[in-house]
């Protein structure tokens, strides 16, 4: 009898077998849903970047309109409009001006497909990833006006870069739906920089062929179609066989797209690349654009202060705002004509010494060390930069650009045009003297007159602010004060002027013993180092941090020589802390900004700290007024014809006269004066010829006098400083009581001598720097 598994078994029909998967059917799924998720993955990115998740979009004002702005005025304390920031012009044309080749180039090499998408091209992207770029890139001429607009300058960072090219597509597609065909192919050619200050094809057109864009040639057009792949090496002014070559390229693409013949094509690229090359004139940029470029910082701060509490957001190129400065259009005027009247004979002494020089303008340096100056100026250059992002090896570059162009270099009597390789240009400016000015009111630190250098369009370096210089013997002051504060010292109190040895730091002396006013007259050295030594180092430096100065200090007894370096800016406000009666208020340039509507967008207040006794501050103007009466200032002031004035100063030379100061207060007005050159070993030989006195003092003097004899500016050469109440005599006890006011707080004259930083330990023999040896070496009979 069978069981009932095998009668089961035999009695039922045989089960199917079960077909095995093929598998396609998930392969589907996949890629669909693959598919599916790229798209809602590229279209969530594409919102992302939209809505400025992935950073700042431009908005869409800028978008609507990016050439429509209105210009900020910088107003000055009498009323003048000194100058504006604005965006850079162009000499824009219309479509109709465009010769139809010109455009028919453009599409034809950049985006073929221009007229039938939206602002981006799958196609053409796809065809990029594909060739690796071989059968042309992946951007739209849309994208590429995106890019020029408000991206610049493309990240290094792949990261960064992937995101810049996210926002070009958004911003492409949003110029498309804004724009007509025809207004961004102006549009594009109105932004591109062809170089050699050609900003838009109109102004390239003039630049390189002296004519007008409508003129152009279809081979021209080619050219310049070229060079928008690579303005620099496809330049044909830089390298016309590669400018060609790049050319017959953009001229061929025409050809097969149908745009010109055969005859016409073959005509065309017979025809040579010859250039009639006519430089633009630059724009006299002169001495406003560098206290602009201070100005410019300090408005962007007090506008991100003002986003972030209003969360009102204003473009300084824009939104047309009111800018109101303490500068007074009339001294601003008076400084740049003392420092070029002044620089004009200097230089003229300082080339005639340069005949004899083989090394010009460098001393005491080999000529590999001076190859090497004039090479890492070049690598500053937008000229060395343009060849290095076009991928050329720096050797090929530092060949190139010993070439001889035609260029525009400096002179005092204005620009010149000549024959002259970039490199020879290094090196030639590197020999005219620089200068830095400021000017300001004591008692409420606004800035009057302000300086940075001698020519903005060739030496683009603030010497007020930017730039840090070592200062000197004009940091003495600094010695003195501390000394006359902490240690009851008074003008009269003698200090052994004979040479001075710390460690390995040795400084000469002239033997004897000297007055404090009379040691700071004639800037002894060794009275300044044994000052230091018995104040502290440390006492000195919180005294000058107290004043305003942030730069470094090294922490030896080096600085009582001057061996910071230390900006104008700085010193001027320090100095000013004298004649405020020992107040310190920081300078600043702005008084008010407005939108313009008139609307109070930020207003300065003065920001005053109380550094020391009025007591010591009127000392400190004593000391400094033997200095201009009869001390090292007093020879060149009687021979500029200033006497009888009360002037409290300091002048300051440097090692190797690289560096010479002046610091100049009378009762209304403090102004420091810098002269040099940019390379420290660029100098004068003699200190006869190099100190601070013959260098810088000069420039002061011009100015002073140019102000003095302005009446509506009311300061006078007679005015006197005031005395502190009760005043009887400098050399009196001036602690009267054992109490004095520095550093906020008052102590008595037996807590400052037993404080351990009076007496200060000698800094170990490392921390001296031997070769620190700046002074003002002048005969006491000066």
């Amino acid at each position: 009898m069978k069981s009932k598994k095998q009668q089961h078994k035999s009695s039922s029909f045989p089960l199917p077998k079960k077909k095995k998967s093929s598998g396609i059917g998930k392969w589907i799924a996949i890629v669909w849903i693959g598919f599916t998720a790229t798209i809602l993955g590229i279209a969530a990115l594409f919102f992302a970047t939209s809505q400025g998740l992935l950073g700042e979009m431009p908005d869409v004002k800028q978008l609507e309109n990016p050439d429509i702005y209105s210009a900020s005025e910088i107003i000055s304390s009498d009323g003048v409009v000194l100058g504006k920031f604005e965006l850079e012009k162009t000499d824009p044309v219309t479509f109709s001006q465009l010769p139809p080749y010109l455009v028919y180039a453009l599409q034809a090499k950049e985006d073929e497909r221009f007229r039938e998408h939206s602002g981006i091209d799958l196609r053409s992207i796809l065809r990029a990833v594909r060739f690796g770029g071989d059968r042309g890139g992946g951007s739209t001429i849309s994208q590429q006006l995106a890019k020029l607009l408000f991206t610049k300058t493309p990240s290094q960072n792949k990261i960064k870069r992937v995101i810049q090219k996210l926002k070009e597509w958004v911003v492409a597609v949003s110029l498309e739906k804004r724009y007509t065909k025809e207004e961004l192919i102006t549009m594009y050619f109105n932004k591109f920089d062809f170089t050699h200050n050609a900003h838009g094809v109109e102004m390239a057109s003039k630049v390189y062929f002296n004519k007008h864009t409508n003129e152009l040639t279809l081979p021209e057009a080619a050219m310049f179609v070229a060079m928008l792949e690579a303005p620099v090496a496809n330049n044909p002014l830089r390298n016309k066989e590669r400018a060609k070559r790049r050319r017959d390229v953009v001229l061929k693409k025409m050809y097969d797209d149908g745009y010109i013949d055969k005859s016409v094509y073959q005509n065309a690229i017979d025809t040579p690349i010859i250039t009639d090359y006519h430089p633009i004139k630059k724009i006299v940029q002169g001495n406003s654009e560098y206290y602009k470029y201070f100005l410019r910082k300090q408005v962007d701060e007090y506008l991100k202060e003002y986003e972030k509490e209003t969360g009102r957001t204003l473009d300084l190129f824009r939104d047309g705002l009111k800018i109101y400065v303490t500068l007074n259009s009339h001294m601003q005027k008076y400084a740049e004509e003392a420092m070029k009247e002044h620089l004009t004979h200097l230089q003229r002494s300082f080339d005639a010494e340069q005949k004899r020089n083989p090394n010009y303008p460098f001393y005491r340096i080999s000529k590999s060390q001076a190859d090497k100056i004039i090479l890492m100026a070049l690598k500053r250059s937008g000229r060395y930069q343009q060849l290095k992002d076009a991928g050329i090896s720096e050797d090929s570059i530092v060949a190139e650009l010993k070439r001889p162009i035609k260029m525009s270099i400096f002179s005092w009597n204005g620009e010149k045009e000549v024959m002259m390789s970039p490199w020879d240009s290094i090196r030639y400016h590197k020999q005219i003297a620089q200068s830095g000015l400021m000017s300001m009111e004591p008692l409420t630190g606004d800035i009057k007159a302000w300086v940075g250098g001698i020519d903005w369009s060739h030496f683009k370096y603030d010497h007020v602010k930017q730039g840090k210089r070592q200062v000197g013997s004009t940091f003495k002051p600094f010695v003195y004060a501390a000394s006359i504060i902490d240690l009851n010292y008074t003008p009269c109190t003698t200090i052994s002027n004979a040479s001075y040895s710390l460690g390995n730091w040795h400084v000469k002396g002239r033997g004897g013993m000297l007055p404090l006013k009379d040691a700071l007259a004639y800037s002894q050295n060794a009275v300044a180092a044994r000052l230091i030594q018995n104040v502290g180092v440390d006492r000195v430096i919180a005294l000058a941090r107290d004043m305003g100065v942030t730069s470094d200090i090294p922490r030896n007894n080096t600085i009582a020589l001057g061996s910071s370096d230390i900006s104008i800016y700085e010193m001027v406000g320090a100095y000013s802390t004298f004649a405020n009666f020992g107040n310190y208020i920081k300078p600043h340039m702005i008084w008010r900004i407005e939108d313009a509507n008139g609307r109070v967008i930020k207003e300065v207040k003065d920001d005053l700290v109380e550094v020391m006794d009025e007591k010591y501050a009127y000392t400190m103007i004593t000391l400094m007024e033997g200095v201009a009466s009869y001390g090292t200032a007093s020879g060149e002031l009687r021979r500029r014809g200033i006497s009888g004035v009360d002037i409290a100063g300091k002048t300051g030379t440097t090692n190797n006269n690289s560096d010479g100061w002046f610091i100049g207060i009378v009762p209304q007005l403090s102004t420091g004066v810098w002269v040099g050159w940019e390379s420290r070993a660029t100098h004068f030989l003699s200190t006869g010829e190099g100190q601070g006195a013959k260098m810088a003092l000069p420039i002061w003097a011009i100015f002073m006098k140019k102000v003095w004899a302005d009446k509506e500016l009311n300061i006078s050469p007679n005015e006197k400083f005031a005395k502190p109440t009760g005043w009887t005599n400098s050399c009196d006890n001036l602690h009267g009581g054992g109490n004095y006011g520095y550093g906020g707080g008052l102590r008595t004259i037996d807590e400052i001598r037993s404080s351990d930083s009076v007496r200060q330990e000698a800094p170990k023999r490392e921390n001296i720097n031997e070769n620190i040896n700046t002074s003002d070496e002048v005969d006491f009979n000066q």
